[in-house]
């Protein structure tokens, strides 16, 4: 349910963070060379929501006192956090193949996919050269913390590629690695240059790597059910690359015989269509989504106290908005 929110003294501080977190972004990537400066460019545009960056600004902004003003650090990590996930996203297209993202190509689509890798490279350098502008050690080793823990949730996803096997629990592990981590560190960070005391930090740490779970859920019935126009990207894919995902887990889990047999056929096979009519007779889909929305729930109840009640109530609405997205 979405809430209304009339704050505009604090919609313009955020539309300010980020309009500076984009400038330092682009200052940081540009380049002498005019080859580079293009897929620069062109991988801007794969900005979209701004999850990230809009979440380390609005915890920040939660921890401050009314009329107070974030530090440049706040500007940095949101770059910061924005490139590291930029480079996620770059180095998804090449393994899944993806041709489409932000309803745009790709850049290995493009230009193939040894330029995509080097661009991907490229960002998540300068991310860690960006950050270490702020001149304090602890955010490269927390930063580089979390990007090793993306990288391991990436991994165990690729080492577990159709495997029929795969259970709930390695599943959001999975994607507590690979989506929740950089989601999660973007409020801890946020919230912990603003003053924050270690509790809160670790507080909106576990709010955030929620809303990343429940974000990877969405993003996983989007895959199965969307259509590229609206969602904006390639869809399919998951299934394609034999990845397993929320409702395909909970669906082999749920039936026996001869359903469950037709659903692993199905998968086998790569036949969306068939596998889409068994998910949502079996009512795999809706309890996907229901999971979704009930780690949104409980992400909401388990926000610390904040010194600002408007930051606070936007970040519930940024929460409700990560599972009634369709894009």
């Amino acid at each position: 349910m979405s809430r209304a929110f009339p704050d505009t003294a604090l919609a313009a501080d955020i539309a300010a963070g980020l309009a500076r977190a984009e400038t330092l972004f682009e200052s940081q990537l540009s380049s002498r060379f005019p080859a580079v400066n293009d897929l620069c460019r062109h991988v801007e545009r794969y900005r979209g929501k701004m999850l990230r960056p809009t979440l380390v600004i609005v915890s920040g902004l939660a921890f401050t006192e009314d009329g107070e003003t974030l530090s440049g650090e706040h500007d940095v990590i949101a770059a910061t956090v924005e490139m590291i996930h930029m480079s996620t996203l770059v180095h998804d297209d090449v393994l899944d193949e993806a041709e489409i993202r932000r309803r745009g190509t790709t850049v290995n689509h493009l230009h193939g996919n040894e330029m995509a890798v080097m661009l991907g490279d490229y960002l998540i350098s300068n991310a860690f050269h960006l950050c270490s502008r702020v001149g304090d050690p602890a955010l490269n080793l927390r930063l580089g913390e979390v990007t090793n823990t993306l990288c391991e949730g990436e991994l165990v996803q690729l080492s577990r590629r159709h495997d029929l096997t795969l259970d709930e629990n390695t599943y959001f592990e999975i994607v507590r690695r690979k989506t929740g981590a950089l989601v999660g560190v973007s409020c801890e960070l946020g919230a912990m240059l603003a003053g924050a005391d270690a509790s809160a930090s670790a507080a909106m740490r576990l709010f955030g790597e929620s809303l990343g779970v429940a974000f990877q859920i969405q993003d996983d019935l989007l895959d199965l059910l969307g259509d590229e126009q609206t969602v904006g990207k390639s869809i399919g894919r998951d299934l394609e690359k034999g990845k397993l995902t929320l409702p395909m887990i909970m669906h082999i889990a749920r039936t026996t015989g001869a359903d469950r047999s037709s659903a692993l056929r199905a998968i086998e096979a790569k036949d969306g269509a068939a596998l889409r009519t068994m998910l949502m007779r079996s009512g795999a889909i809706e309890a996907a989504r229901a999971r979704a929305v009930e780690i949104v729930e409980d992400a909401k109840r388990g926000l610390p106290a904040t010194r600002r009640t408007h930051s606070r109530e936007l970040l519930l609405e940024l929460a409700d908005r990560v599972v009634a997205r369709d894009s």
